[in-house]
């Protein structure tokens, strides 16, 4: 799954290329960087990939979904409708904006399930951000109707699903803006980064000032002759992060093509198993097969399951009982255990969380397991695996 499996002699050339310069900051310094602009080749390289505008890079994709959500007007008073399947993250954006998330039910899509958002829809809601999680799409099409109905801006969380598409469309590229992670275990990797993507000027532009404490980036080589326009913070990404991205963005069709095949032969072994069936995608064609996610019966054999999975010395993810991905274990987030205080409306509109249940979702998530696929297997190690879930699954069966 990770494109640090196939770290090599390109990834080394970019990172030596900044090396040589000593300038690993990507703004400034234009003489001693002797026209190495790395992280200006990604964001170009992002734009010409997914068929957009405007990218803007950030150092991780916690702070590309905090940018874009101040970029796209997102704030205290403001509702926006969240899934409770997704990485922490997600939920870590929208409250360090001030604004309010609405968790509702996911389906077996294991994304949104559109009609939980469209029941969650109030005069509060600003926007619907949709995860497109362990590699695949959330029904967009269904979502988009939904936004343009109750006239709500669509921000997609790209961040595990980096080179999917949706109907020829890239994941990121859909709504109002979309964004990525790049952090060590995600498709394409800088170590640490995240992007914002766009194609509406004015989201790109107060991204690219937010991100980098307000700088309107107008002084040209000086930093100090910068305007400043609003407010914003160091999210910047260094020239050694985006040098390592830039290698693997031009791998991606490669990555694609080795997860897409792996995930193919893994399901097909598993397809024997009549009491196995599979997670919902969309658009099949478009899935980048970063993992193979099945249902089981029901949840204890699932938990049987994932146990004897691990005991064959194999990775698997039951993420009902995964306090980082799924709302029954996020205690923090029940709680609003923060160090710094919400404001009283939010306060109050997070106490909901202390009690509510969805029984929706946990009758997905307590079934699912998601088996991660690596690029790094050979031929062999891929059928060696696939045996090996299928007698695992098979033995709590």
């Amino acid at each position: 799954m990770p494109g640090f499996e196939l770290f090599g002699a390109e990834e080394k050339k970019e990172v030596n290329d900044v090396l040589e310069t000593g300038i690993y900051m990507r703004y400034g310094f234009d003489g001693p960087r002797k026209g190495i602009w790395k992280a200006k080749e990604l964001e170009q390289a992002l734009c010409e990939r997914f068929n957009v505008k405007y990218a803007q890079l950030t150092s991780s994709g916690t702070t590309a979904l905090t940018t874009a959500m101040a970029a796209l007007g997102i704030g205290a008073g403001d509702e926006v409708i969240m899934p409770t399947f997704t990485f922490v993250a997600s939920f870590e954006a929208v409250l360090s904006v001030g604004a309010t998330p609405v968790l509702v039910d996911v389906d077996d899509t294991l994304t949104l399930a559109p009609a939980a958002v469209k029941a969650a829809v109030t005069p509060k809601t600003k926007a619907v951000m949709p995860v497109h999680m362990c590699g695949s799409m959330a029904d967009m099409d269904a979502l988009l109707d939904i936004c343009r109905e109750h006239k709500l801006l669509l921000l997609e969380d790209a961040c595990q699903s980096t080179g999917a598409t949706y109907k020829g469309k890239a994941l990121g590229s859909i709504g109002h803006a979309g964004t990525f992670s790049f952090d060590f275990v995600k498709t394409i990797t800088c170590a640490e980064g995240g992007a914002i993507i766009t194609n509406d000027e004015a989201v790109y532009t107060k991204a690219d000032a937010y991100s980098d404490h307000g700088h309107d980036h107008l002084g040209g080589a000086d930093r100090g002759a910068d305007g400043h326009p609003h407010l914003g913070f160091n999210f910047r990404i260094s020239e050694l992060h985006a040098a390592v991205g830039l290698a693997q963005i031009r791998k991606l069709d490669r990555f694609l093509a080795i997860l897409r095949n792996n995930k193919e032969v893994l399901k097909s072994a598993m397809s024997e198993i009549p009491q196995v069936t599979f997670r919902r995608i969309p658009d099949e064609a478009g899935d980048s097969a970063t993992h193979l996610s099945f249902f089981l019966p029901d949840a204890d054999t699932a938990r049987a399951a994932t146990a004897a999975i691990k005991a064959a010395g194999l990775p698997a993810f039951y993420w009902f009982d995964n306090n980082w991905h799924y709302f029954r274990k996020w205690n923090h987030f029940k709680e609003g255990a923060t160090l710094n205080p919400f404001a009283a409306p939010l306060a109050k509109a997070m106490e909901v969380y202390k009690t509510k249940e969805f029984p929706a979702s946990d009758a997905i998530i307590s079934r699912c397991i998601s088996f991660p696929i690596s690029l790094a297997w050979t031929d062999e190690e891929l059928r060696e695996k696939a045996g090996k879930l299928v007698n695992a699954v098979k033995s709590v069966l």
